[in-house]
């Protein structure tokens, strides 16, 4: 997928400025009976990101690698510990993981998907039609991993299911519209092309030095693309984000923190005049007290 850098300076504030920082990394806040899971899980997502997406290999050689990883995964699920391929360090912990909490492997294989996806979207130049085709694929990229975490807290009703679905989708759609200037040079579009039509805009008008860098006209067309982007996203975000309400301990504070990592990106990428494809907002130490501050007096509406 997108976004490679995984190491971020504050724990939990990884968990909305990264992609596979899309969840929390066995941060402080995370339960210690449940951190070797939690690890186990990132690792695995990180790998498959890193097969996808670095060095130099072909589209079909990374295919490859992921339908060699898939098959690993396979025999991890069915408790078979014998063949890793290399990736022992993944699948090992990934099985004691998978026979201790009895991980669905459905979500697993849906991650896998996602970076298939992706490559293949890559390789073809592929824009996705509308803000539905995207939330499809965020379905499988980024939906999984609140339900994998769901799962290890012992919490599976509906309503917490579509909630986390909502917070996962909307910190994706965020790193998106985070990541335009980044994504674009790599020819990885995710604006969807209906609201490029609607804005009067093609992708490449949003790459460096192009119409939105040098037409003051195409730049507030783009600006309230992005807006309009980053607005979904938050709409999504706060729908889903009295789920933290109802975890308890110190994951509730986690992903109380997490939402409001999210909000704060959003925030700083409104204050650039959305112009994120112009400079990418990220969070470090300066933004912790005022992360910490949000997310102790912080009551979202239910």
């Amino acid at each position: 997928m997108n976004h490679s850098a995984c190491e971020k300076p504050v724990g939990a504030l990884n968990a909305t400025v990264g992609h596979y920082e899309n969840f929390p990394v066995a941060s402080w806040l995370c339960p210690p009976a449940l951190r070797p899971a939690v690890t186990a899980l990132y690792r695995f997502a990180r790998t498959a990101d890193d097969l996808a997406d670095e060095g130099e290999r072909s589209p079909p050689a990374r295919l490859e690698h992921l339908a060699a990883y898939r098959q690993a995964l396979v025999r991890c699920l069915a408790g078979d510990a014998t063949d890793t391929g290399p990736w022992p360090a993944v699948f090992g912990p990934l099985g004691a993981a998978v026979q201790r909490h009895a991980l669905p492997g459905a979500l697993l294989h849906d991650l896998i998907s996602a970076f298939e996806q992706d490559v293949r979207h890559t390789a073809s130049g592929h824009v996705y039609a509308d803000h539905a085709e995207l939330l499809a694929y965020c379905r499988l990229s980024a939906n999984p991993i609140g339900r994998l975490l769901l799962h290890l807290y012992g919490v599976d009703d509906e309503r917490a299911l579509t909630q986390s679905d909502d917070i996962c989708s909307a910190l994706q759609l965020i790193n998106f519209w985070q990541d335009i200037g980044e994504d674009l040079p790599r020819q990885r579009c995710y604006l969807p092309a209906d609201a490029l039509a609607r804005h009067r805009l093609l992708p490449g008008d949003l790459a460096a030095g192009a119409r939105a860098t040098t037409d003051p006209a195409a730049q507030r067309r783009a600006q309230a693309l992005v807006s309009e982007l980053c607005a979904q996203a938050r709409q999504r975000l706060q729908r889903g984000a009295p789920l933290a309400l109802r975890i308890p301990g110190r994951a509730g504070w986690e992903l109380r923190l997490v939402v409001q990592g999210g909000l704060c990106i959003l925030d700083k990428i409104a204050a650039t005049g959305h112009r994120s494809w112009q400079h990418r907002p990220t969070l470090t130490r300066i933004d912790l007290p005022r992360l910490l501050w949000r997310t102790l007096t912080w009551r979202p509406a239910r």
